[in-house]
């Protein structure tokens, strides 16, 4: 699939902080009449780092939305292009996950992102930045919250609880399988946080994260021990 560059890579903090205020309003916060049910190939990305190292391994794998069954997968060895910067983490994946993209045959029709939407503290994290740089529609599936508090959701299946930051709605807490810690969804692109639950459920009947994620984590640091 083609990624289209909207931007330079940044080169310094100033940089990046510009190139996230200028796409930020162009996030979009709902699905504009996409039914998710239509789902046909579910992509998960995900980024390993080697111990010690700024070597990493950036992942992307796409699955059947029907049977959850591996589609396509693809990896690329690189290393970390930004400094570890709070609230700028996505510089340091985004050029090796771009590439990664860019050589899939299949051209998903969700990115499911190990990170942060707009439950970021400058309200851009990667699965907005990577949404807007392919125009698909994106979630933020975290493992952690990065901003925000919020009360426990009960511990059925399903449960949720609002994540709030500065009086603003920026995601959910969501209980996928009972009675395991929950985990943070967050808008990324073109989908609303309803559908976004959703979807992440679905992505989830087994185990506590999105086999996206589970399956996109896996090839990555498989590709680092390779």
């Amino acid at each position: 699939m083609k990624v289209p560059s909207p931007h330079a890579w940044p080169r310094n903090v100033a940089e990046a902080e510009s190139i996230q205020d200028r796409l930020r309003p162009l996030v979009v916060v709902e699905s504009g009449g996409w039914n998710p049910r239509a789902l046909r190939h579910v992509a998960g990305l995900d980024v390993a780092y080697a111990k010690g190292s700024d070597r990493l391994a950036a992942a992307v794998v796409v699955l059947d939305a029907a049977t959850l069954e591996v589609v396509e997968n693809v990896s690329v060895i690189g290393r970390a292009a930004f400094d570890y910067v709070p609230g700028l983490f996505a510089f340091r994946e985004l050029p090796a996950l771009v590439e990664a993209l860019e050589r899939l045959a299949t051209v998903p029709d969700l990115l499911v992102c190990d990170g942060q939407g707009i439950a970021h503290p400058r309200r851009f994290g990667l699965a907005c930045h990577v949404g807007i740089l392919t125009g698909l529609p994106s979630i933020g599936v975290a493992k952690q919250p990065l901003v925000g508090t919020y009360e426990a959701p009960a511990d059925e299946r399903g449960s949720w609880s609002s994540l709030v930051d500065g009086g603003e709605i920026v995601g959910r807490v969501l209980r996928t399988q009972p009675g395991v810690k929950p985990v943070f969804v967050s808008v990324g692109h073109r989908i609303d946080l309803d559908v976004a639950c959703d979807v992440v459920l679905r992505l989830c009947p087994s185990y506590r994260l999105p086999e996206t994620t589970r399956h996109s984590d896996h090839l990555s640091r498989q590709a680092l021990k390779a």
